[in-house]
């Protein structure tokens, strides 16, 4: 029988960052635990990275680059796997003051693993390979 696959939730990612409220911690880390003891595979998604990122920063406060730090750690060090693009990009130098940002490096990664070239408006996005920069047409009424 194969080992299982999970994925996390964002309400289960960050009660595993914040330790609140503290009963749903100690849920949260035993199942940890528990799914470690069965060889289970723990993945966490772009989607989820992202809304715990806003989640940290905007509700708990915490500053940008902390809330980088604190998602490169749990990634790096709990077991949990994220996509190997998001890895990457939270392994980047100075991720909290890059430009593009964590979260269009995640959409642009979405759209580069899957094949596709990334169309966008967001100019510091065009540095990046597999993206179209689209420019505004000028009106002539």
């Amino acid at each position: 029988m194969a080992n299982p696959s999970l994925s996390l939730d964002t309400s289960v990612l960050l009660r595993l960052l914040i330790a609140q409220p503290i009963d749903q911690f100690r849920a949260a880390t035993q199942f940890l635990q528990e799914q470690k003891k069965l060889h289970a595979t723990l993945h966490v998604s772009d989607l989820v990275l992202a809304e715990s990122y806003f989640a940290l920063h905007s509700y708990y406060r915490l500053s940008k680059a902390d809330s980088l730090l604190t998602l490169a750690r749990f990634t790096q060090h709990s077991g949990v796997t994220p996509t190997p693009y998001a890895a990457t990009i939270l392994s980047l130098p100075n991720l909290a003051t890059a430009n593009p940002g964590f979260v269009d490096r995640l959409i642009h990664g979405s759209s580069h693993s899957a094949g596709h070239t990334l169309a966008t408006f967001e100019k510091s996005a065009a540095k990046l390979p597999s993206t179209l920069l689209l420019k505004p047409s000028s009106s002539s009424a």
